[in-house]
């Protein structure tokens, strides 16, 4: 059971309307790196998590992104101002402007529709958990270039926040993995001679990497700390 707090995560502002950035902000919203499918992967593959902890991890980041929805859904509005106007949309989508009235569009910022395509989930909790790592990172990834691209300061630190949540789940993640190093498809199945080739295809070039000694995955080696950034 979900519950709707009225209360943003952050008070969203903007210093005042910009459709087009509105338009790239919306993929964050829809696309494939956003909030939504954020939200919708880490509950769908928590259906089937037996680990009661990690299933609580995965269920309450999944929550906390649909509340980043919310906050960039905020902005998305404030941006787009309250008068229809088209010619204001410099690039990506406009289906705010023809389609739904100024509502933020469950698309990406070329307007593309959300699908669930982009939703990883493979009943491996090793797999996935590496999955929505770089999904984090990913979503990290997009809020960078759009933190670049906009002067306005209210906007700004709405993506300060959100960057440092991303970090935060990323975090998590992290450790959940290192606590299931030996499950799944981490588990040592026995590694072979194919395991150990490193095939040289550069021409010129050499072999850079060494794969004498494959070890299954790890974020943290025994008695050292885990590093956070």
């Amino acid at each position: 059971m979900f519950k709707h707090d009225k209360n943003l995560l952050q008070i969203v502002q903007v210093e005042g309307p910009n459709p087009t950035y509105a338009t790239m902000l919306n993929e964050q919203l829809g696309g494939p790196q956003g909030e939504l499918k954020a939200a919708m992967q880490y509950i769908s593959q928590s259906f089937r998590i037996k680990d009661p902890e990690i299933k609580d991890l995965f269920m309450d980041i999944a929550a906390e992104e649909l509340g980043h929805m919310e906050m960039v859904a905020t902005a998305v509005n404030l941006l787009n101002g309250h008068d229809l106007n088209a010619q204001a949309v410099q690039s990506g989508h406009i289906e705010s402007q023809v389609l739904t009235g100024l509502s933020p569009y469950l698309a990406n910022a070329s307007g593309f529709p959300w699908t669930a395509a982009y939703v990883n989930v493979t009943g491996d909790l090793p797999a996935d958990l590496l999955s929505n790592i770089a999904a984090e990172q990913r979503a990290k990834v997009v809020y960078e270039y759009l933190h670049r691209q906009i002067n306005d300061k209210h906007v700004r630190q709405m993506i300060d926040f959100l960057l440092n949540r991303e970090e935060a789940h990323n975090t998590m993640f992290r450790e959940a993995f290192t606590k299931i190093q030996d499950t799944g498809s981490n588990r040592d199945w026995g590694v072979d001679q194919d395991a150990r080739l490193y095939f040289n295809l550069s021409t010129p070039g050499g072999q850079y990497f060494d794969v004498s000694n494959p070890q299954h995955p790890s974020f943290q080696t025994p008695n050292q700390p885990m590093q956070q950034h």
